[in-house]
């Protein structure tokens, strides 16, 4: 499994002292210095089950700046969003924990984390 963190954030701090309190086998990856690219994002997304509007920080300044809360929610746009991600990581909601069967989470709870970890290989 892996956890894309923001070190300075809480959650993600909360949630990999959960996964090692639990004896999880894992790999970090700062997402803010090891930017995803738009394929690893949309590879993500479909792990999710989820849109990038989904996974979008709305209330971070860039966020406001580029207008994200009036761009279109549709197909059409989906890959304005992607693009967006990319470009500025920031936005990328957190932690995020690609699990052993192939899913994925946004692991901003302890119950998120406890399914990740149910979603372990044996």
């Amino acid at each position: 499994m892996e956890i894309w963190i923001n070190p300075a954030c809480s959650k993600c701090r909360s949630a990999l002292t959960q996964l090692d309190a639990e004896g999880a086998e894992y790999t970090v990856r700062r997402y803010l210095e090891d930017v995803p690219t738009e394929d690893e994002i949309r590879a993500v997304l479909d792990r999710l089950g989820l849109e990038p509007w989904d996974v979008t920080r709305t209330g971070e300044a860039v966020a406001k700046e580029l207008g994200l809360k009036e761009w279109d929610r549709d197909e059409a746009g989906r890959e304005r969003w992607i693009a967006a991600l990319a470009a500025h990581p920031k936005l990328i909601q957190r932690p995020i924990i690609t699990a052993d069967d192939g899913t994925a989470l946004v692991a901003r709870t302890p119950e998120a984390v406890e399914e990740a970890l149910a979603r372990r290989a044996s």
